[in-house]
């Protein structure tokens, strides 16, 4: 029996491409969500700053324009939707803006739509860069109530 809803976090990586294909192949669901978060470049701007730890300058973002990286997201979003619908789902594109973490971003719009499975890749870094950088997924995996599929990356 098919599950209502997978929920696929894609951010156009190769590693997600891959998360998009097994679940293509090993699941199966009524329908499928490809997610792409993103976050205001204001709030990237500021988060850099303040880590290199220079001040800077008050960027007040354009509100006629859209913001750059809402674009690149739904452009990443719609090749997310492609890759999905090409591997046989019945897929729906989303962008969600990322007020926090990209992991509770996803956490939240799972729980959102209620999603029976969340479908993510990783970089599968190992040892200390493990220590170091921490994932996405792994922070997925141990804060969500719900079945993840966590795709390695290929050989």
């Amino acid at each position: 029996m098919p599950a209502d809803l997978m929920l696929i976090a894609y951010d156009g990586s190769d590693n997600a491409k891959r998360a998009i294909e097994y679940a293509g192949r090993f699941l199966s669901a009524e329908r499928a969500v490809v997610m792409t978060a993103w976050e205001p470049m204001v709030r990237q701007a500021a988060r850099m700053s303040g880590l290199s730890g220079v001040m800077q300058p008050e960027w007040v973002p354009d509100e006629e324009a859209e913001d750059i990286a809402l674009t690149d997201a739904k452009a990443i979003n719609i090749e997310g939707l492609d890759l999905a619908r090409d591997a046989g789902l019945n897929a729906e594109g989303r962008t969600v803006e990322c007020v926090t973490t990209i992991w509770t971003t996803i956490v939240e719009a799972a729980d959102e739509l209620n999603a029976d499975i969340i479908v993510t890749g990783t970089r599968g870094t190992t040892g200390l860069r493990s220590l170091l950088q921490s994932s996405v997924a792994d922070h997925v995996l141990r804060h969500s109530h719900r079945p993840v599929l966590i795709v390695p990356p290929g050989a």
